[in-house]
């Protein structure tokens, strides 16, 4: 037995309850901090037009965050289970469900996002050392479609020594990983917290705030949001479009900062790691979840005190936080914002590897997965689920899509952030259907054991579906070209599904 099992409880299934309530919020906190906040508020302020079309998207981020939060808590008490959210949907409705959820989970969701962030920590990571480039290449494009190509250049290296890095780390145990998600957490929390108290106490001293302040709702520039497939019965429209326009510009630019806002769930995949869980998942949820929609909601302040509207919405590169620093610290400025996003997205890679293996390995003990993940190394972690993970992971790293521009000149992007892309419309269906499925059990189990009961139940939890019902209506018909593939990589998992019961059927 290691030592680590010696110190710490040991749960069921051969897990380790290591994880109290501070390193739980940690989770929460890193997981849902990586580069996101310093990027999305741009492409926000395009659509809403506004300096308080930009505030106010972030707060109904974050009050949906904090609904949903509150209601998951009942159900990560009700079920203290590795494998959280998995868990829920299986136990509401079906193991299809459940298995859906996973399956897109590890096809993209988990991987895609770990992917997404390793490429932005190497890509910060090249503004301190400019040899770290997307342009410089260990192997060329190798077109494989018109569409496609495989490259491996020095970022992609960087991205992949990272995912390698973490995923061996989280193999050792859960210790060590733990310590790694509290250090970085609590450094990037205090770079976001420095970020904010710069820019608002030293980039607001020339009056900008003021300026945004007095214009508060007048919208500047907004895009129009096109219909893409449904121009024959939708209109194109902007914020400044009547209520309706209203309507579909504010749920469009929640697709940033809800993305930005991700991954607070992440904490109940490693349930059963938790000591009291009962107590400290709910708890963790709430705390986590509202210390970052709090220092987010601050960022945009202090944005606002640095930079106009135009300024924001017309960031190089969408670098919002670099181009605040820049305002008041000149090409320095870029530099530090370099270095609180590489702590950053650090952290939250290692929280996102961590957890995901863990809804695999539930997976597993169904039946519903390779049955090597549903296996504890000697020191009490799922490893090759963590080692599989990584491996697909790095994988998406590789392939880059092909995009001419009108002059001719081929451009490079990376395939998982079209994914991702894809799939913010599926995990916001997951998210409904989950927080519905506490009306579900509620009617299913009354009789089962709930420590924690959901805060503002049913109120809260009907606000929630109904507010993530609209949107999601929204995005599938103004943004039908990534929200119907994101559909369609969830029903992939259907027939998979069929076939993996059927072979532990017969395995049985």
């Amino acid at each position: 037995m290691s030592t680590e099992a010696i110190k710490l409880d040991k749960a069921e299934n051969g897990f380790v309850r290591g994880l109290g309530l501070i390193d739980s919020t940690m989770i929460v906190a890193g997981s849902m901090i990586g580069s996101g906040i310093f990027i999305v508020s741009a492409d926000i302020a395009r659509h809403t037009g506004s300096p308080g079309g930009l505030l106010l998207t972030w707060i109904i981020t974050g009050l949906l965050t904090i609904f949903a939060a509150l209601s998951y808590g009942e159900l990560a008490a009700m079920m203290p289970k590795a494998g959280g959210q998995y868990v829920y949907l299986r136990e509401s409705y079906s193991p299809l469900w459940g298995f859906l959820y996973g399956w897109t989970l590890f096809l993209v969701i988990q991987t895609g996002t770990i992917a997404a962030v390793a490429v932005a920590f190497a890509r910060f990571l090249g503004v301190l050392f400019p040899w770290i480039s997307a342009e410089n290449y260990l192997v060329s494009p190798i077109h494989i479609s018109a569409n496609y190509a495989i490259s491996l250049s020095a970022q992609q290296l960087i991205a992949i020594l990272m995912i390698v890095f973490l995923t061996f780390i989280n193999t050792r145990g859960l210790a060590l990983g733990k310590w790694i998600q509290n250090v970085f957490t609590s450094a990037k929390t205090l770079s976001l917290i420095l970020l904010i108290l710069i820019g608002i106490f030293i980039g607001g001293a020339a009056g900008t705030f003021a300026r945004n302040w007095e214009n508060l709702f007048v919208a500047h520039n907004p895009v129009v949001i096109k219909p893409d497939y449904f121009e024959w019965f939708l209109p194109e429209v902007t914020v400044t479009s009547g209520l309706w326009g209203v309507i579909v510009a504010y749920c469009v630019a929640q697709v940033g900062s809800l993305f930005s806002s991700d991954a607070w769930n992440n904490i109940t995949f490693t349930a059963g790691e938790v000591k009291n869980p009962e107590r400290n998942i709910p708890l963790s949820l709430v705390l986590g979840t509202g210390l970052v929609i709090t220092l987010y909601i601050l960022a945009n302040f202090a944005y606002l005190s640095t930079l106009s509207i135009d300024q924001i919405q017309n960031a190089p590169d969408d670098r919002v936080g670099t181009a605040a620093l820049q305002v008041i610290f000149g090409d320095t400025g870029a530099i530090i914002m370099a270095i609180a996003i590489i702590i950053s997205t650090f952290g939250c890679n290692n929280g996102l590897v961590l957890a995901g293996a863990r809804v695999y390995y539930a997976m597993a003990k169904d039946g519903l997965f390779f049955k090597a993940t549903s296996k504890l190394n000697n020191y009490h972690v799922p490893a090759v689920a963590l080692v599989l993970q990584g491996i697909w992971t790095c994988l998406l790293v590789l392939p880059r899509t092909i995009q001419t521009d009108s002059s001719g000149v081929i451009k490079y992007g990376n395939l998982y952030s079209t994914l991702l892309d894809y799939v913010v419309f599926a995990v916001l269906i997951f998210y409904i259907l989950t927080i519905t499925g506490l009306f579900v059990l509620r009617k299913k189990k009354p009789e089962a054991e709930r420590p924690y009961k959901a805060f503002g139940y049913p109120v809260i939890p009907i606000v929630y579906i109904i507010a993530a019902g609209l949107i999601s209506f929204v995005l599938l018909f103004y943004k039908p070209k990534t929200s119907l593939p994101g559909l369609l990589i969830v029903l992939t998992g259907v027939p998979v599904y069929w076939i993996w019961k059927k072979l532990n059927e017969k395995q049985l």
